[in-house]
């Protein structure tokens, strides 16, 4: 493990001068990193500053009203989060602007205006509205990454309608569990979608969830390719018709700042997936200001958030926080490889992106390919990189240090949730950096690291992460269950979130997560992360991913079985295995010594890149593998 005087990132100079933080700290009287924190502290201060830079209908009577575990923020106040991330910029240059270049993974490429996306969603909205939906109605969008996705949620928030966007990479059965749950009234979906350049049916997928959804009542179809569809009448009607007979003016609902905004799906451990409840004021406020202040996001700036809109990561920023701040993103429909592994570079050279965000999956897989695939390209307009789905090894921050950043570009390391609704542990441009820790909380944010009985954990020990505050962006409940909600994140100690992460806090305050706690073994009473012995040996030169496992063993209670994909090249081998446990050992201990390996072609992972190490240890303890609708394949 990395400690606090070896490998440290300074950040740049032109960081600590012109940065947006750099500018927001000037005006405030504030110097420094470390003085920023402390004054944030009082973080209904913060969180109130903050606010301030979005337009309101109708200001805040209170900050925060918080009657543990539920909370309102900006208590009394009109708020539409569509008004911020289209209507306002209207009456400016902005509206000019390209709000997102959009690439097909046949290489087809749409630019759209602010103003295009302003009068299409208007449109979509009237269409809506026409099919009765109103304020407090739930609309299911089952899109793949085409700019109908991000229309399509602005148009409900517009109306004061709740979404529910469910990946369209998701089965049939996915798809209707959600619906079912939202007792959506509308879906809307296209007939088919591209994926490694064959046709995948989405009309048909809805038509099968459909038989057991009574409570929609139409189904709105995006034609994404020439395939015939199935159309049901009188329930189905297509994209195009329906809007091109509405009006583009269409009034933007004022609506209580504690206003559901939509539901978002997360896999539990068991099989029924829980709908996260997000709100349009305090999750504005929370995504708008950790974009522009983490990622440092300025007027010419072209934004990559390689991430897919069906996620939590989509939703924060690809469409609601860029779009607030003006930002002009980068929407890519396809596979990161395909048809062959530069097909991002390529995008990124010629678009000249500035900043791009993406996982620690996607970087491994491209060390994978090996570095010569981006060095054909001149990634030169790149001035900040960022991390983001789960914690990134040491050895895939450097390699995406210096062969995607040119070793010039800070990396934002960011840790957060699909219930946290943007970051909560991250660098800012003015952080010094360690590859592999997501640094200290931000401005505003509690975090701390504890042991199991909730006391602050020894430094250097790991713990759980906990939060100690509320913050704007957090997820209110859990949609039809707040008992649920009060046992999931609440019960354990009284008056600490818990976060279900495991970390660990070195002597800077510096924060080290190792994935989910469940993913923590307790080998002959040591506790050890299932990530250190993963990034170990993803620092060994054969290795390009790994997946850690505990089984139960008589004597020590768990040890570590590991699965591997080996990089091009390799070959797997019982020499190969012996190396790699002695490879273990000699980076972390003998007692992290795996007791088995398995290799194969690939790992089982969701469609947002993490590693279903659940999945694994299910197969290897020979037991049901519980709700798998998240699996990529």
């Amino acid at each position: 493990m990395t400690t606090a005087t070896e490998e440290l990132y300074q950040p740049p100079k032109v960081f600590l001068e012109q940065s947006n933080i750099s500018n927001w700290m000037r005006q405030r009287g504030i110097t420094g990193y470390d003085q920023l924190l402390e004054r944030a502290r009082n973080y209904e201060w913060y969180w109130a500053e903050m606010a301030k830079e979005l337009a309101w209908f109708k200001p805040w009577d209170k900050t925060l009203e918080w009657k543990l575990p539920f909370s309102k923020w900006f208590v009394g106040a009109q708020f539409n989060i569509v008004h911020n991330a289209l209507d306002r910029h209207m009456k400016t240059s902005t509206k000019n602007k390209v709000a997102y270049i959009w690439e097909s993974e046949p290489g087809e490429v749409e630019r759209w205006t602010y103003e295009q996306l302003w009068r299409e969603t208007n449109r979509m909205a009237n269409a809506l509205k026409r099919l009765g939906v109103a304020k407090g109605d739930r609309v299911t969008i089952y899109l793949p990454m085409i700019p109908q996705l991000p229309i399509a949620m602005l148009a409900c928030a517009k109306i004061g309608a709740v979404h529910s966007v469910v990946f369209s990479g998701f089965s049939s059965l996915a798809l209707k569990d959600r619906i079912i749950d939202a007792e959506s009234k509308v879906v809307i979906t296209a007939n088919a979608t591209f994926r490694r350049g064959k046709a995948v049916a989405l009309k048909a997928n809805t038509d099968a969830a459909m038989t057991e959804c009574p409570s929609v009542k139409n189904v709105i179809v995006v034609r994404r390719t020439q395939d015939a569809v199935t159309m049901q009448p009188g329930r189905d009607l297509w994209w195009d018709e329906a809007a091109k007979k509405e009006s583009d003016q269409c009034d933007t609902v004022a609506l209580d700042s504690e206003a559901i905004l939509f539901t978002l799906y997360t896999s539990g451990t068991t099989g029924k997936p829980k709908g996260i409840v997000h709100v349009h004021g305090g999750y504005a406020v929370g995504t708008a200001a950790t974009l522009k202040y983490v990622f440092d996001i300025k007027d010419k700036d072209i934004f990559w958030c390689a991430a897919d809109i069906g996620w939590i990561t989509g939703h924060s920023y690809i469409v609601y926080a860029p779009l607030m701040l003006g930002a002009t993103s980068i929407m890519y429909e396809g596979a990161p490889d395909w048809p062959e592994p530069d097909r991002w570079w390529k995008i990124l050279e010629r678009e000249k992106v500035t900043i791009l965000y993406t996982s620690p999956t996607a970087i491994r897989m491209h060390m994978k390919y090996g570095q010569q695939w981006a060095a054909k390209h001149n990634l030169s307009s790149l001035r900040l990189l960022g991390s983001v789905g789960e914690p990134i090894n040491p050895e895939a921050w450097r390699w995406y240090y210096e062969h995607i950043g040119g070793n010039r570009c800070p990396i934002m390391d960011t840790w957060w949730q699909t219930e946290t609704g943007c970051f909560l542990v991250s660098p800012l441009p003015i952080t010094p950096l360690k590859p592999g820790s997501a640094t200290k909380p931000l401005p505003g944010i509690d975090v701390d690291v504890v042991d199991s009985s909730g006391k602050p954990a020894p430094i250097g020990e790991g713990g759980f992460a906990v939060l100690k505050n509320p913050w704007p962006s957090m997820l209110r409940t859990i949609y039809k269950d707040p008992e649920r909600y009060k046992q999931n994140y609440w019960s354990r100690w009284p008056g600490l979130y818990l976060t279900g992460d495991a970390a660990m806090k070195d002597e800077d305050g510096y924060i080290w997560f190792r994935g989910r706690a469940d993913e923590v073994l307790n080998v002959a009473g040591h506790r050890l992360g299932t990530a250190e012995v993963e990034s170990a040996l993803v620092a060994h030169p054969a290795v390009a991913e790994a997946a850690c496992i505990g089984v139960p063993h008589e004597v020590k209670g768990d040890v570590p079985k590991v699965y591997i994909t080996l990089k091009i090249g390799q070959q797997p081998s019982e020499a190969l295995v012996e190396e790699l446990k002695k490879w273990v050992s000699t980076q972390i201990g003998p007692i992290a010594r795996p007791e088995a390996i398995e290799f194969r072609d690939k790992l089982p992972k969701t469609r947002s890149g993490k590693i279903m190490r659940r999945l694994l240890k299910a197969q290897a303890l020979g037991k049901e593998v519980g709700d798998i609708s998240t699996l990529e394949d």
